[in-house]
């Protein structure tokens, strides 16, 4: 094991860039290679606890689309000892779930097929299920029902929140997938235990019924919202080979397929403990911390092989592409190019970009909404995900006649910023606004633990000590620059939302250039 202390450096003010604070972060990294960050901070008797594995929709394959997500539902199903009365039992109903859902997918094949040949309409409807299929399908919910006379629901958030625990979640983003929970200082070792249980010894329980959790949670979201479906369609126009194209949540058809086979092998990948790091932020001991981490969770096991690299990478686009919907929907532009990943050196000029752009003093607010009066509201901003980016514009029209004029009026500001250089004033009041922000979010327990997860899942935590000075580096000729570089018509995905009963004569006439 070895242990390294680093020092994370906070810079404030505007003329000389002094360190104002400084936050002591050990790292500690055990030999099974999941590495803690410890960040010991005397007050409240609490701890920020949180872990993050290195695991996204974009690590996933046609076929299990939306497996990350649904592993995020899955870790609070409860382990051997926790969510359950009599695990023993638990389990043969488990594998005999597993067999017989096998037995349902060979039925579920034989419909497939005659659907392909033409014999069928709907392979999913139920009246054309074989005798045998419905049997299987009975004798599956009979099972479910046995399973649930053992199960204890939501126990694993009861004993934490009966230790005082608070504010447990998890999210799942393309990139990451992240659980944390505040806990009092004297609850410590309960943490340690509770985590290194459900990683040890996960049961993924109820494992079908919550593939139909997830399904419904993509129809709220995505289904039954008005622009869910289209906005889903943008994002495979805008992705053509990179595996960012398909949603976090999943394709429906992905999710209701998955089976409890391939969400193992992923699990087993992407969950072991070399492709974890956990993190404390609060009222404790380091010492303890790494004894408590000795005790729990070096004994966890080293994955059998690393996750695989990242192969399928986003080709240069070479002309523009453009999506016409008509939805339930305020009229609205979104003009999307592509960037630069995560800590790229073109990120931090693109961020100063933005915020140029944005806020009611920004570029857009001041041509757009109040002079113009073509938009109600504009803005851009980057997005840096761990291997691509993007930079989108979004302008929403008062008048649904005039959303191409208010499009051209967004690349008009870009123009202006390819063509005349920043001012210092200008710049110079950006840096002191991001410099502000990045002290709030330093302050908060949650909020440095959340960033902490959030930098090491996309690289190296460290790059949060060189994220305000890179921002101070930026000069207006680099703005300039990555502006040139990136915002060209041929780089340039568009999305035109109007309203469903509103038809333009004038978007078949012409188009933004």
């Amino acid at each position: 094991m070895r242990t390294r202390l680093l020092a994370l450096f906070l810079l404030l003010g505007s003329a000389g860039l002094l360190p104002a604070q400084e936050v002591q972060v050990q790292e500690y990294v055990l030999e099974n290679g999941m590495r803690l960050l410890l960040v010991p901070r005397e007050g409240d008797p609490n701890i920020a606890c949180g872990w993050v594995a290195r695991v996204g929709s974009v690590n996933e394959r046609p076929g299990i689309t939306g497996v990350a997500h649904l592993f995020e539902h899955m870790m609070f199903k409860g382990t051997h000892a926790i969510g359950t009365t009599d695990i023993d039992r638990d389990l043969e109903i488990i594998a005999k779930l597993d067999e017989i859902k096998g037995q349902i997918r060979e039925e579920e094949a034989k419909l497939t097929e005659a659907y392909r040949i033409g014999a069928i309409d709907d392979p999913t409807a139920p009246g054309n299920r074989s005798d045998r299929h419905k049997e299987l399908l009975s004798e599956f919910d009979l099972l479910l029902r046995v399973q649930s006379e053992l199960l204890v629901k939501d126990e694993f958030t009861r004993i934490y929140t009966s230790g005082g625990g608070s504010g447990m979640n998890a999210f799942t983003s393309n990139d990451m997938t992240a659980y944390f929970v505040n806990v009092p200082s004297n609850k410590l070792e309960l943490w340690f235990w509770m985590e290194s249980d459900r990683l040890a010894n996960p049961v993924f329980r109820e494992f079908y019924a919550e593939r139909d959790v997830v399904r419904e949670e993509r129809r709220l979201r995505t289904d039954s919202t008005p622009t869910g479906k289209i906005n889903e369609q943008f994002e495979a126009m805008f992705w053509m080979a990179s595996p960012y194209s398909w949603p976090v949540v999943g394709w429906s058809n992905d999710v209701e397929n998955i089976t409890r086979e391939e969400a193992l092998e992923f699990w087993n990948v992407y969950y072991a403990p070399n492709n974890l790091t956990m993190v404390l932020v609060g009222d404790f001991k380091p010492d303890d911390a790494k004894a408590l981490a000795d005790k729990y969770l070096a004994r966890l096991q080293r994955g059998a092989k690393p996750p695989p690299p990242m192969r399928t990478r986003e080709i240069k686009q070479l002309a523009e592409k453009r999506l016409i919907a008509y939805a339930e929907t305020r009229p609205m532009v979104r003009a999307r190019f592509h960037t630069v990943p995560d800590a790229n050196v073109d990120e931090p000029p693109l961020l100063v970009l933005g915020s140029i752009l944005n806020g009611r003093t920004g570029r857009f607010f001041k041509s757009l909404v109040l002079e113009k009066q073509l938009a109600v509201q504009a803005g851009g901003g980057v997005n840096g995900l761990k291997y691509d980016g993007m930079f989108e514009l979004v302008g929403i029209a008062r008048d649904p006649a005039k959303l191409l004029e208010l499009e051209q009026g967004l690349y008009d500001q870009m123009e202006i910023l390819k063509n005349e250089l920043v001012t210092d004033r200008e710049l110079q009041k950006i840096k002191n606004q991001q410099l502000a922000a990045d002290f709030r979010r330093l302050e908060s327990k949650s909020g440095l633990m959340t960033q902490l997860l959030q930098y090491e899942a996309l690289g190296q935590w460290e790059n949060i000590n060189r994220f305000s000075e890179r921002i101070q580096a930026v000069t207006p000729e680099d703005i300039q620059r990555v502006a040139r570089k990136y915002f060209t018509p041929e780089n340039r995905n568009v999305a035109l939302y109007y309203p469903k009963d509103f038809q333009p004569a004038a978007a078949s006439e012409g188009e933004a250039q």
